[in-house]
C-alpha cells in the first residue's frame, strides 16, 4: 500500500474514531459510524487496486496544492527525471507537474516524465537487456528522489520510483539482498549528473515551471549544459 493510500486511510480511521467518540452527544450512532468506516475503507481499496491510486492522488494533490512547496517538490522532482533522461539519451515525449495531468495522460501517480520506452521493453521480452541498459534506468528512476533532495535535504516523492526499480531488477532475475545497493549506487550516479549541471537543471526548472514544450525545454538543457564526456551508465548492474 502506498504512502498516499496510508495517509487516507489513517485520516479516515482517526476521524471516524473521534465521531464515534462524540457521537452519541450529537445522537449519532456508533452503527453507523462503523458502516460508514467500512464503506470509506471500500472506496479506498477499489481505488488502490481497481484505479490505481488515481482518485487518492487526485484528492491528495487538490489539497496539496494550496502549498507552494507541494508545488514546487513536484517541479524539482519531475525537472530531475527530464534532465538525467536527456543526458542518458532516453527519449522524453511530455511531462505531467499535477494528478490530474497525469490522470489525463493515463499515468499513475502525482505527476511524471513521459518517456519512450519501446527500447527496453523489447529487450526485456526477448530477454537481451543488458546491465548498462539496467543501470541506466536505475539511475533515471532515482534522479526524481536526488533532485528534491539537493533541493530540499530530503524527499518526499520517490515511492513509485523505488518500485520501478525493484521490479526491473526482479524481472531480471537479480538479487534482492543487491536491491538496496543498486538503489543507492543509482541515487550517488544521479546526483553526481545534477550536480555537474546544475545550471542546466536550474534553467529547466523555470522552464518546465512555465510549462515550455519538450522540444524548448530540449533546447534550453543544450544551451546550458555543461560539455563532458558522454554519460556511461556502467556499474554494479
Amino acid at each position: 500500500m502506498n504512502p498516499t493510500t496510508l495517509n487516507l486511510l489513517a485520516i479516515s480511521v482517526f476521524a471516524f474514531t473521534m465521531l464515534s467518540l462524540v457521537g452519541p452527544l450529537i445522537n449519532i450512532s456508533p452503527g453507523a459510524v462503523a458502516i460508514a468506516l467500512s464503506g470509506i475503507a471500500g472506496v479506498i481499496a477499489i481505488d488502490r487496486f481497481g484505479a490505481q491510486g488515481k482518485g487518492g492522488n487526485l484528492l491528495v494533490d487538490l489539497v496539496s496544492r494550496q502549498s507552494s512547496e507541494y508545488r514546487q517538490r513536484i517541479l524539482h522532482h519531475e525537472a530531475g527525471h527530464f534532465l538525467v533522461a536527456h543526458l542518458l539519451d532516453i527519449p522524453v515525449q511530455s511531462y505531467t507537474l499535477s494528478a490530474w495531468e497525469a490522470t489525463k495522460a493515463g499515468m499513475p501517480g502525482l505527476g511524471g516524465v513521459v518517456l519512450d520506452t519501446a527500447a527496453i521493453e523489447a529487450e526485456l521480452a526477448t530477454g537481451t537487456l543488458s546491465a548498462q541498459q539496467i543501470n541506466r534506468y536505475c539511475i533515471l528512476w532515482m534522479a526524481g528522489i536526488a533532485a528534491e533532495t539537493q533541493t530540499y535535504g530530503s524527499a518526499a516523492g520517490g515511492e513509485d520510483d523505488q518500485m520501478k526499480l525493484r521490479l526491473l531488477w526482479q524481472q531480471t532475475q537479480r538479487t534482492a539482498a543487491a536491491t538496496e545497493t543498486q538503489i543507492r549506487w543509482a541515487l550517488l550516479q544521479a546526483q553526481t549528473l545534477l550536480e555537474k549541471q546544475k545550471d542546466a537543471y536550474n534553467a529547466l526548472v523555470t522552464a518546465m515551471s512555465e510549462r515550455a514544450s519538450v522540444e524548448s525545454c530540449l533546447q534550453i538543457i543544450e544551451a546550458n549544459r555543461v560539455e563532458t564526456s558522454k554519460v556511461e551508465a556502467s556499474g554494479i548492474g
